[in-house]
């Protein structure tokens, strides 16, 4: 193991508040609730239940156990727990995985900034559907303002990161994860006011058994496994800063708790007043940047006070969720060359900041005036997207369980599980059982319904 100097967060309910942090993002607020929508609403939920409780929370206690029993950085973990092997390769692919993702990612966040700027003054006010559209195309076609917010949300997640863990990471998160359940609850009250927005309510919530079939099965596995941030080294990396007393299940369990009520909550702000004013949702961008916007001013518009301030709300939202992810992300990348180059934080940080940006550049470019240039078909930003959630996290979380329940010596396993014997969990030999026989089948599932192999 590494020294005992290394950085820990101070407290349990940072622990909690940071890991949930990495794992609630952009995703949540639109990914789920159309998921839900679209495959049998409350049936939906349910099966999404049992594959965090089934798939991502043990996947989630592996993760932990790795980082906090090797305390290293995400690519240094796996040479501790299996050195002179070639484990040490998922350890890497997780620190470029969650290089490339932040590269792309932090193009997108940097849109909610530039939305908050267009809600403040009111920017919304008389635009139709076709002007909304018209509206955001222009932006992200616009080869120099998306860059502007782009490095401003970079330069906001490199101020966290290199305070360190206690200073930075923790201290963010305490302030961050209450202020964006505040928001959520305020916007789910508001949308939950409109006349009609029962109909919203309804399509979020009622079981619909018909819809159920193998899709929805594929489709609540996927959303459980990207919206927990599984197979990307976040959460090992967070948990190499664990003290020896954390409860690995029970945190990871309260994780997913956090997660989970996040989804359900935007899923409650956005279908309602989608609803009540007659928009039917979309998956996607078009939905935070395009049918949302529509959706506040046809709302509130009579009431350009609201309307500016729930927007405002909306997005600052956005930008929090988005943060919290970043912030891990660059984490990741951060902790790796800080300890394997053997380099100042500061120094480290610096590094992945330049070159996430140059990614960014890059990604953001893609969407607008580098839109030709393309690989396999794909821009520069969808072929990010592509190679990091559909090949890259699938494979890590399925190497993960199958490192923790095939190949890690079951002492091992059991000692941080129980944290060295002080807990008596009873779920230990549940837990070796997902992470052997279910989680890698089902993440396998995941991977090839992914590729457009299974019919």
């Amino acid at each position: 193991m590494t020294s005992n100097n290394r950085a820990n967060f101070g407290s349990k309910l940072g622990v909690i508040l940071a890991s949930a942090g990495s794992a609630v993002g952009l995703g949540n607020i639109w990914r789920f609730p159309y998921e839900t929508g679209e495959h049998g609403g409350a049936a939906f939920i349910l099966i999404y239940l049992c594959c965090v409780l089934f798939m991502g929370i043990p996947i989630m206690s592996a993760e932990f156990l790795i980082g906090r029993r090797s305390r290293a950085n995400t690519a240094r973990a796996y040479q501790v727990l299996a050195p002179k092997t070639q484990w040490k390769w998922v350890g890497r692919m997780g620190v470029l995985c969650g290089f490339l993702i932040l590269g792309y990612y932090s193009v997108v966040a940097g849109w909610t900034l530039e939305f908050i700027g267009e809600a403040a003054t009111n920017s919304f006010a008389g635009k139709t559907a076709a002007d909304f559209i018209a509206s955001f195309n222009g932006f992200v076609g616009n080869p120099w303002r998306p860059l502007i917010w782009l490095v401003v949300f970079m330069m906001a997640t490199h101020l966290i990161v290199v305070r360190g863990v206690e200073k930075g990471i923790e201290k963010a998160s305490k302030i961050m994860m209450p202020m964006l359940f505040l928001l959520l609850i305020l916007l789910a009250i508001c949308s939950l006011t409109l006349p009609g927005s029962g109909a919203g309510i309804e399509f979020l919530f009622k079981p619909d058994f018909s819809k159920i079939d193998a899709g929805a099965f594929l489709a609540a596995m996927g959303q459980a496994f990207f919206s927990l941030s599984l197979g990307m080294g976040c959460l090992c990396t967070y948990a190499s800063y664990f003290k020896n007393d954390t409860n690995l299940p029970k945190t990871a369990l309260n994780v997913g708790i956090i997660d989970t009520s996040v989804a359900i909550l935007a899923g409650i702000i956005i279908f309602p007043a989608a609803f009540a004013v007659g928009i039917q949702p979309d998956a996607g961008p078009s939905l935070l940047f395009i049918t949302l916007p529509n959706v506040f001013q046809q709302a509130f518009g009579n009431i350009p006070f609201l309307a500016i301030t729930l927007s405002i709300m909306f997005y600052v939202l956005l930008a929090l969720a988005a943060l919290t992810s970043t912030i891990s992300l660059h984490e990741v990348v951060t902790a790796y060359l800080h300890e394997e180059f053997k380099m100042t934080r500061r120094k480290a940080a610096w590094i992945v900041t330049i070159l996430c940006t140059l990614l960014g550049v890059i990604s953001s470019f893609s969407l607008g005036i580098w839109k030709e240039y393309t690989i396999f078909g794909l821009t520069f930003f969808d072929a990010f997207d592509y190679v990091t959630a559909k090949l890259m996290m699938p494979i890590g979380g399925m190497l993960i369980a199958i490192f923790v329940g095939w190949y890690l010596d079951k002492k091992i396993v059991w000692e941080e599980i129980s944290n060295q014997g002080s807990l008596k969990p009873a779920i230990f030999k549940l837990l070796v059982f997902l992470l052997k026989y279910f989680s890698p089948i089902a993440i396998g599932v995941i991977f090839i319904n992914e590729l457009g192999l299974l019919k």
